[in-house]
């Protein structure tokens, strides 16, 4: 059980427009953006960091998705792998790959670049952070510096994320929970602390 309950989307009129922007892009509009209108200024910082990192740059948002999915993976925020996996489906990952995603070292369904990626994103999501030279080697072959960057951005912006969700214990929507029920389930996911209602 979550321990604040989101708020009502109309609270504050500036914030509006984007959370407009969840519904019609996702079909529901994320509890933890609710529950952070508590401070407006947070919600709107948060929204411009999230659209600025996964959704503007030449990293494709199918590649973007499934790093901060493995990063989620990594971290072990369930309510994030659910919300990346739904992101995932929506930004054209097949349901084979979003399957495969914890096995994205072996796996033929992943491009040598797409391995670099993610294999970086899981190493930098670890407590404590096994990100090494090495790896980025392997990540320069493939992406530029700029590219990098927004690798990076989208692995730590999960960091927040996976901390915020989890912490707060934020109760998972009913679509992502469908999505990861068909989608990541056999590889261990449950709802946990997200299904609200728990003690």
């Amino acid at each position: 059980m979550a321990h604040l309950k989101p708020l009502a989307k109309n609270l504050h009129p500036e914030l509006e427009p984007k959370l407009d922007h969840y519904q019609a892009t996702r079909g529901f509009i994320p509890n933890s953006i609710l529950t952070m209108q508590r401070r407006p200024e947070i919600a709107k910082a948060f929204m411009q960091m999230n659209k600025v990192v996964l959704y503007e740059g030449t990293v494709s948002e199918e590649l973007k998705m499934l790093i901060s999915l493995i990063a989620s993976q990594a971290a072990g925020c369930k309510y994030c792998q659910a919300h990346m996996a739904n992101l995932s489906k929506i930004y054209k990952a097949s349901k084979e790959k979003i399957e495969a995603v914890w096995e994205f070292q072996t796996s033929s369904l992943f491009t040598d670049a797409e391995r670099a990626a993610l294999n970086l994103a899981f190493k930098g999501a670890l407590v404590p952070n096994e990100a090494n030279a090495a790896d980025f080697d392997e990540v320069k072959k493939y992406f530029d510096e700029g590219q990098i960057v927004e690798i990076v951005a989208s692995l730590a912006l999960f960091g927040f994320l996976n901390r915020w969700n989890d912490t707060m214990a934020t109760d998972l929507e009913d679509y992502p929970k469908e999505v990861a029920t068909e989608l990541i389930s056999a590889k261990g996911w449950d709802v946990g602390k997200h299904g609200g209602d728990l003690k």
